[in-house]
């Protein structure tokens, strides 16, 4: 994923981790598209849906902690949309869904909320 320097996480400010988490999500946005377009049997496909899934448990895992800032029920709200698209990557995963438009929906909204 993104690599950054332990004085940049020190340094960071609450508009610089918005900023790196719509440049995440962005990515994986990309990755997504470039799947659905080659299949659901792709490399593509294997390399976007590791993406997310890493991406999500990260942002969820966040999500949890007491000492995020964001309103309870917003951090809530978005751990439901996280797990969800966990589930509909592996679903993806397990050639049971193809629903790459709907996991890339769902994180263009995300992502336009990051801005």
């Amino acid at each position: 994923m993104y690599q950054f320097s332990y004085a940049e996480v020190l340094d960071e400010t609450p508009q610089g981790a918005r900023q790196r988490e719509r440049q995440a999500i962005e990515r994986s946005i990309e990755l997504l598209e470039a799947a659905d377009k080659a299949g659901v049997q792709s490399r593509e496909a294997v390399e976007a849906l590791m993406f997310v899934r890493k991406l999500w448990a990260i942002l969820v895992e966040d999500l949890a902690k007491t000492e995020n800032d964001l309103p309870q029920q917003l951090r809530a709200d978005l751990i439901s949309i996280g797990l969800w698209v966990m589930r509909e990557a592996e679903q993806i995963r397990l050639e049971k869904s193809d629903n790459f438009k709907g996991i890339i929906e769902v994180s263009q909204t995300i992502r336009d909320g990051l801005a």
